[in-house]
């Protein structure tokens, strides 16, 4: 009787920790923990995919809790999903799909968070103040999206097989694989071209560089030649820039000179035509050479001040034919001056001019002191022209040659003689004032 009583109560405690155990796997296997605390809300899906309950949540590709409990409505499927830990925030604009991994299709729900690191809020899903946060809070209803799903690649599959049993398709690649080859034969071709004509460049390029090279040291010694040049007529124009400038000087004084004897000469010799002519020609080769002179001393002060620029070379050889030209013209000046005054009929005609000019003075001198005593003479004789005709009835021949040294004409003989010593002294310092002139 006892054994029974112990069999039968061994048989009863086995059954009762055969329940207890299943009890225990069930709630194992619906997630159940004791002394967790967890928070719930609802996500909204287009297709649910086979979800099922119990299925992973998974945050950040961490498993946080599992699916409480599937539904559906006349406007998606509605899943009930439960967070543990409490404590875990999870920004309420993060992207929660569903997904279908392994081999079986297992179906889950993948939370991804925004891509900028959510900011801690000073509160929990389970609070009172949690609701108009920025987390999802417990009791919330959040719109879902359909990840990658087994029935969504099968229906790609079949699109994609479909697509290739087209025949246009395979029509399609067997012409583009035509024309491929085609390309390629001719790229070949092209290439083979290309290989020649660079092979004929490379030969006609040897010489060419050859040649610019030979040019471009011609232009090298050019330039460095030119460069001396340019040293040298510097130094040069520096030292004898004094010479050039007392030179200039010289011919600008010789100028005024000559103009000077010109104003000077021009009263002398105004009656003889050929003179004239030849002092004109003078006065305007002296102005000529003036103002080629002023020309060639501003030329000279531009190219010492720009002698560094790239025109000096022209100004330079503007300013030597200038003084070129000036040079000439003094030699022409030099020569007029020497055939003026070195000729000896020159000198002679001017030698009469000045005697000739010195006796017209002294002519005229002397017919003005005639006249004057023509004039004084004249009533007196006037009064005997009148004695004259009033006796000569009665005169003898005698008596009337005695009024005969009165005439109008006998005064005239002795005029000369009172006055001969003043009119020499006169004419004598005249003439030695015409010479001085014409010496200075």
């Amino acid at each position: 009787m006892r054994s029974r009583t112990l069999r039968e109560g061994s048989v009863g405690l086995l059954v009762l920790v055969g329940l207890a155990v299943f009890g225990l796997l069930v709630v194992w296997l619906r997630g159940l923990r004791l002394g967790a605390r967890s928070y719930v809300f609802s996500v909204e899906f287009r297709d649910a995919g086979g979800m099922q309950v119990g299925s992973a949540v998974r945050y950040r590709g961490v498993v946080v809790g599992r699916v409480r409990a599937v539904g559906a409505d006349s406007q998606a499927a509605v899943v009930e999903v439960e967070i543990r830990p409490a404590t875990l925030q999870i920004p309420d604009d993060s992207i929660i799909l569903t997904n279908q991994t392994g081999l079986i299709g297992e179906a889950t729900i993948d939370i991804l968070p925004p891509p900028t690191a959510p900011v801690e809020v000073a509160t929990n899903p389970l609070a009172r103040d949690c609701p108009g946060s920025s987390i999802i809070c417990n009791g919330d209803r959040i719109e879902g999206q359909v990840g990658a799903t087994f029935n969504e690649l099968i229906a790609a599959t079949i699109k994609l097989a479909d697509l290739f049993a087209d025949e246009e398709l395979f029509t399609n690649l067997k012409d583009l694989t035509r024309n491929s080859s085609n390309a390629a034969a001719e790229v070949a071709q092209l290439a083979d071209q290309v290989t020649v004509i660079a092979s004929s460049v490379q030969q006609e390029v040897g010489p060419l560089l050859r040649t610019v090279g030979d040019t471009t040291n011609r232009i090298g010694l050019a330039a460095d030649q030119a460069g001396t040049s340019a040293a040298e007529l510097n130094r040069l124009l520096v030292s004898n820039r004094t010479a050039i400038v007392g030179s200039l000087d010289n011919l600008n004084r010789t100028t005024v000179d000559i103009g000077y004897i010109v104003n000077r000469l021009t009263p002398l010799v105004e009656d003889d035509t050929g003179v004239v002519q030849n002092l004109q020609i003078l006065s305007a080769n002296a102005a000529q050479a003036s103002a080629n002179a002023a020309e060639a001393s501003a030329s000279l002060r531009n190219l010492t001040g720009a002698l560094a620029t790239g025109e000096n070379m022209l100004l330079l050889q503007e300013t030597l034919d200038s003084a070129r030209a000036t040079f000439q013209n003094v030699q022409k000046i030099t020569a007029d001056l020497d055939e003026l005054t070195g000729d000896p009929e020159v000198r002679d005609s001017l030698r009469e001019l000045i005697q000739g000019l010195g006796n017209l003075v002294s002519s005229a001198e002397e017919l003005q002191h005639q006249a004057v005593i023509a004039q004084t003479l004249a009533p007196a004789e006037q009064a005997l022209l009148t004695a004259q005709a009033t006796t000569s009835a009665a005169s003898t021949a005698p008596e009337a040659s005695a009024p005969t040294p009165v005439p109008a004409a006998s005064p005239s003989s002795p005029s000369p003689a009172l006055p001969a010593p003043q009119l020499q002294e006169k004419e004598a310092a005249k003439r030695s004032i015409v010479l001085g002139r014409l010496s200075r």
